[in-house]
């Protein structure tokens, strides 16, 4: 009897998971790796919406630069995506 009381809140649970967290996980791993194989000459975009051309890598860190020249040093973290070219 009680696990027919319990039975909705598990089943709300086991939905919850396959719809949210479940892609979010995956969503994440896959920007650690896109960000984990960054390369010099890579066009990328941060989260604060800067676009430009990774000039020189380090463990924690990323030189990007800008079409005018100007380079910025930005956390790994905070690459958003690679762009295609």
């Amino acid at each position: 009897m009680d696990l027919m009381a319990l039975l909705p809140i598990i089943l709300m649970f086991v939905i919850f998971y396959f719809l949210l967290i479940r892609p979010q996980q995956k969503r994440q791993k896959q920007v650690r790796e896109m960000q984990s194989e960054l390369q010099k000459g890579d066009k990328v975009v941060t989260i604060g919406g800067f676009h430009g051309i990774i000039h020189a890598l380090d463990e924690g860190t990323v030189v990007i630069q800008a079409g005018d020249g100007t380079k910025l040093t930005y956390d790994r973290s905070a690459i958003r995506e690679k762009v295609a070219e």
